[in-house]
């Protein structure tokens, strides 16, 4: 077994497996803390690095697309404080890190864990019921429906709609987004069939606002909720989403209105694409039909 403990946290290669556990105190991220020890399955992982620093060096682990909802669901977005799967390391502990990637390496080389994307998630998601304190009101997910409540945050296009109840199997995706300085996040639910609104977050009320400038808890309970929301929604790379097989047909329109509609749906193939919805092949080949009909 290689292993190696850090103020942050701790990593522990198993042979299958890698069990990451998060460290104690302050200077450890919420979100962290929240997702308690995670068991990563070798077969979940594409690549392992060690990256050296003057002061510290980082350990990163890369898995595989699709293997992890949280992943899936926060696209790369997560700041390094909030990754679950870096480690930093104290630059007299570089020798343990670097044995324990080599230790990784070898373990994937010898079983062949191949390097494509999964179509169906190795890491469960988080555990439910969660709660979203976001800026704009309260969502709250217990794994089967999406309840979302209104403060006195909200616009009132959203206070005079009142509270939205969207059950799980009526969802076709969730949209997560971060806030990054002064610019405000947010959090999307995409029902199925429905199409992607064109208002802002602020004023779609199948989605709730995180301010800029906030603390570390927005960034881990929506992170948490989006993922445990993605999780228990059909895998976006499997061979048959459920948002195809029950999407409504486009009507074949011809003329000026019919040219509008078929935009407006490459549009949103697009963005179903860019959050992960979709992969390349369906895309692609949803997209040569649309452009086809024009």
């Amino acid at each position: 077994m290689a292993e190696i403990s850090q103020p942050s946290g701790a990593w522990y290669f198993e042979g299958d497996v890698l069990r990451i556990v998060p460290g104690h105190g302050k200077g450890v991220h919420l979100l962290r803390a929240s997702l308690g020890e995670l068991v990563v399955p070798l077969t979940a992982v594409a690549s392992i690095s060690y990256e050296s620093g003057r002061k510290s060096g980082r350990l990163r682990l890369r898995l595989r697309r699709g293997a992890d909802p949280l992943v899936q669901a926060t696209g790369g977005q997560l700041p390094d404080a909030a990754d679950p799967y870096q480690l930093e390391v104290l630059k007299d502990r570089s020798g343990v890190a670097e044995y324990l990637v080599e230790a990784v390496r070898d373990a994937l080389l010898i079983e062949q864990v191949p390097n494509s994307p999964c179509d169906r998630y190795l890491l469960p998601g988080p555990a439910v019921p969660l709660t979203l304190h976001a800026s704009d009101g309260e969502v709250v997910f217990d794994g089967e429906e999406v309840r979302i409540s209104w403060n006195w945050g909200a616009e009132e296009s959203k206070k005079s709609a009142g509270p939205r109840t969207l059950a799980l199997d009526d969802l076709a995706a969730v949209q997560w987004t971060p806030p990054v300085g002064w610019e405000n996040g947010s959090v999307r639910f995409l029902p199925k069939g429905a199409a992607l609104a064109a208002v802002k977050p602020a004023h779609d009320p199948n989605s709730v606002v995180l301010w800029g400038l906030k603390m570390a808890k927005d960034i881990a309970e929506s992170a948490l909720l989006a993922a445990a929301v993605l999780a228990r929604l059909p895998h976006p790379l499997s061979p048959t989403p459920r948002l195809l097989e029950k999407a409504p047909a486009e009507p074949q329109e011809t003329g000026a209105g019919g040219h509008d509609t078929i935009l407006r749906r490459l549009r949103e193939l697009g963005e179903l694409h860019r959050s992960g919805v979709l992969t390349d092949e369906e895309f692609t080949a949803a997209k040569k039909a649309m452009i086809d009909r024009l």
